[in-house]
């Protein structure tokens, strides 16, 4: 959650929560008057600045949407351009309407699969077709809004405990903070690469040479396409170095099984590595995997997940098989799921 000791917003009938909802009172969910006293450590800001730290449920850019339609008062008068100067003292008026992405961060009581559950943190099964963050697109029905639905608490939290991402069509084991303090501490082990995370993957074609490859390869957004990533030369293109071990568990006459061990979480990392190196993830459209076995989204499943308890100190260690699409795959085509 986003603090805002820098000014003073001072609601008015009805209060809004972060979640967009309306506590009650006459004004109805359409329309909303916020007050804000701009406090002397926000003296000579822009006024765009200043009510995103009072009004952090909306974006900047929708606010200076606000103010060039009129829907912003300072000191009674009306202010439309985003660059205006603030004063201390100053009482700014904005009117709000919700939109989708200020509505995203509410509870929604959707089911989940829990693996793991204490006072510190949650494991959960996370299921393709899952959207992990409100997005466009995906502003409700997401681990999110099911974690802000499960336990208020949650609501204290950054990204409602959230301390790593799986893409939307990527199953599998999923580490959530129940608490600030083991937040931080998870976050810090995963930076540190504490966190061993494994993932089991369906790949095209079959898989020659040793069984176990190493690929250390620098990932970024791709040059060609800016909506997905690529393999990138770092000393010509911006990226991040990535590190993925993959080892063949058993080859099939179109394609191969295979176990991946995260060094680095870069995004789409795994779907990156294996299609640089010609192993496209069966169903992954975007990086050149076909739909095959029956796969209709990509054949990639977090497996495995392995840390010490950062508060117990507890060595724990979980794991997951494969939900029945890709099981099914396997049996499509003559493959055993036996991970080792």
């Amino acid at each position: 959650m986003r603090k805002t000791t820098a000014i003073i917003s001072t609601p008015p009938l009805p209060t809004v929560f972060e979640d967009g909802q309306d506590e009650g009172g006459d004004a109805g969910p359409d329309s909303e008057w916020r007050r804000v006293l701009v406090s002397a450590e926000l003296h000579g800001q822009r006024v765009d600045r200043a009510l995103a730290l009072a009004v952090p449920e909306f974006s900047r850019s929708y606010l200076q949407q606000l103010l060039a339609a009129g829907g912003v008062q300072s000191n009674g008068e009306l202010v439309q351009k985003p660059a205006a100067r603030v004063r201390a003292g100053d009482v700014l008026q904005v009117e709000l309407r919700p939109t989708p992405q200020s509505q995203a961060f509410r509870p929604e009581f959707l089911p989940l699969d829990v693996v793991f559950e204490d006072e510190h943190l949650l494991v959960v099964n996370k299921p393709a077709g899952l959207v992990v963050h409100p997005a466009p697109g995906n502003w409700s029905g997401t681990l999110l809004n099911a974690l802000l639905g499960r336990d208020e608490e949650a609501a204290t939290l950054p990204r409602a405990g959230i301390v790593h991402r799986l893409d939307k069509d990527t199953s599998g084991l999923m580490l959530v903070a129940r608490s600030r303090a083991s937040m931080d501490a998870l976050v810090r082990a995963i930076a540190a690469r504490e966190v061993s995370r494994q993932y089991l993957a369906l790949a095209h074609k079959a898989w020659i040479g040793p069984a176990a490859r190493d690929i250390d390869a620098a990932v970024g957004r791709d040059p060609r396409n800016r909506l997905r990533m690529a393999v990138v030369d770092l000393a010509s293109q911006a990226g991040k170095a990535a590190r993925t071990s993959v080892t063949l568990i058993q080859n099939a006459e179109h394609g191969c099984w295979l176990r991946c061990a995260l060094h680095t979480g870069r995004t789409h990392q795994i779907r990156v590595h294996l299609a640089s190196i010609g192993h496209p993830l069966v169903a992954d459209a975007v990086y050149g995997g076909a739909a095959a076995a029956g796969l209709q989204r990509q054949a990639l499943h977090a497996w495995r997940l392995a840390f010490m308890h950062p508060v117990t100190g507890e060595s724990l260690r979980f794991e997951a098989a494969p939900p029945q699409d890709i099981m099914h795959a396997l049996a499509e085509w003559g493959l055993d799921y036996n991970p080792g």
